[in-house]
């Protein structure tokens, strides 16, 4: 038996917490699958010196670990402000551009367009909502008059969210074109662009990579704007993968919506065969308990059990007090339910005549049949990736096996529910490389001797096509 079960993938955020080399390596071997550079906290020699040693242990301890580079989008905030600043509710309250130091009458804000932008009734949330505001006037030019309807305590450089106001910037702001060209130069192997709104937000981002990489980076599309969970039809098209990031989605719309909603976007992930990923405060209270609340518990199981590809972790491990234990914590849950019948994934096939067709349906029937015989694994031959997506996305009972020689794409694959690299660079006869996999699949503890394994290749091997044969194998018979 392989030590490792779990199918659902734990995505890590880096930060100070994590110190070590140690205790990198620790958390990989305790399930961490991808780690997450979040770029609004991001000091740029630190990420590469991180990136480097997960790389070195990735080679050392044969892991695949990916690198995700989360970019900020268009995050607006308040400037610095005085010590022990606040708000009461009924008064009267000032957003200026014009830079200045705030204290209980005025704040400055980043978005210099704030006040063109922004109309007379429109709320104006800060640190995730705490405090909440009614715009009363605006200048459109430099000043915006609100009247504070939930006040508190206001410090510095707290995030601002617009959920009735359009706004004019772009998703993909100047500091993420900075951060993704860095991010490409390190080949990370997915990168996520906050705020989404339009696909045209995408094809920007797909525009710069095509334009600076080689290799095609995945695009994750994080759906926390009103307009996005309105567009999501539109959008799964020209992403990779689709994140639920529902801290900064929970304040743009009411948060008792976003239950739903997240069940409403693991479904459109399905029904496009892309993975999704459920984010933010999964196990918040770890950052300084050494437990879960069983909410907390509850939530990651029910994230599982709606059909969740990879559940994150953003605080949990990158300012948190326990980043190894909060990852031990979350492996035991999904170990725990992931294999439940209570999950249910929608068995949609897309029609489409392409030149994808052919390997798609195998893909599809290869998952049937693995699910019809009881067999241990499935394993496919990958350049691409494509027949990963596609085999994860039907959530076959077996274990994925890809097999590749481009270590690059084990570790893009490795955010795919089920899937595990191993790297194979043999290029022989069909008949030869299919003993070899399914060896390799026995020598890890996937395949034991009287056991059904369904591969997937394509014919000639050598020529590296796309996935055109599927075969039954029963192992140790020959």
């Amino acid at each position: 038996m392989a030590l490792n079960r779990k199918r659902t993938k734990i995505v890590a955020t880096l930060g100070p917490a994590i110190n070590s080399e140690t205790l990198l390596e620790e958390m990989m071997e305790s399930g961490v699958n991808v780690f997450r550079v979040n770029f609004s906290h991001a000091d740029y020699d630190d990420v590469a010196n991180k990136i480097k040693l997960i790389r070195e242990i990735n080679v050392r301890r044969n892991f695949n670990v990916a690198i995700l580079a989360d970019l900020q989008g268009p995050k607006l905030r308040v400037g610095v402000m005085n010590d022990g600043v606040v708000l009461k509710p009924g008064d009267t309250f000032t957003f200026t551009t014009k830079k200045c130091e705030g204290n209980n009458l005025e704040a400055f804000m980043t978005y210099k367009k704030f006040p063109k932008d922004v109309q007379v009734g429109e709320h104006i949330l800060v640190d995730d909502g705490k405090l909440l505001f009614e715009v009363t006037a605006t200048d459109r030019d430099k000043k915006v008059t609100t009247k504070i309807l939930r006040g508190g305590p206001l410090k510095s450089k707290k995030g601002v969210n617009l959920p009735n106001t359009k706004i004019s910037l772009p998703a993909l702001t100047k500091k993420d074109v900075e951060d993704a060209l860095f991010a490409i130069k390190l080949q990370v192997d997915w990168i996520a662009l906050s705020f989404v709104r339009t696909p045209e937000d995408l094809i920007q981002l797909s525009d710069l990579i095509k334009e600076h990489s080689s290799y095609k980076i995945p695009i994750i599309a994080k759906i926390e704007k009103p307009e996005a969970v309105a567009n999501i039809d539109k959008l799964t098209p020209y992403c990779d993968a689709l994140m639920c990031a529902r801290g900064d989605l929970g304040v743009e719309v009411p948060m008792e919506k976003v239950p739903l909603i997240q069940k409403r976007l693991v479904l459109k992930a399905k029904k496009a065969h892309i993975p999704i990923i459920i984010a933010t405060q999964m196990m918040e209270t770890m950052i300084d308990n050494q437990v879960p609340t069983r909410a907390e518990v509850n939530d990651v199981a029910n994230s599982i059990m709606d059909g969740a590809d990879a559940v994150m972790l953003s605080g949990e491990t990158s300012v948190g007090k326990y980043p190894l234990e909060v990852i031990q914590q979350m492996r035991r849950i999904i170990e725990s339910v992931e294999n439940s019948p209570l999950i249910s994934i929608p068995d949609q096939l897309v029609q489409c005549m392409n030149e994808r067709f052919i390997s798609k349906t195998i893909c599809h029937q290869a998952a049937l049949m693995a699910n019809a015989i009881n067999a241990e694994v499935i394993t496919t031959l990958t350049d691409s990736g494509y027949t990963a997506f596609q085999i994860s996305s039907w959530r076959p009972k077996s274990n994925i096996l890809v097999f590749s020689s481009n270590r690059r794409i084990l570790a893009m694959l490795n955010l795919l529910w089920g899937v595990k690299g191993v790297y194979y660079n043999k290029f022989v006869s069909t008949d030869q490389t299919i003993e070899d996999i399914n060896n390799l699949a026995h020598e890890r503890g996937y395949l034991n001797e009287g056991e059904f394994a369904v591969n997937i290749t394509s014919m000639p091997v050598k020529e590296r096509g796309m996935a055109n044969t599927m075969r039954i194998t029963e192992f140790g018979k020959g």
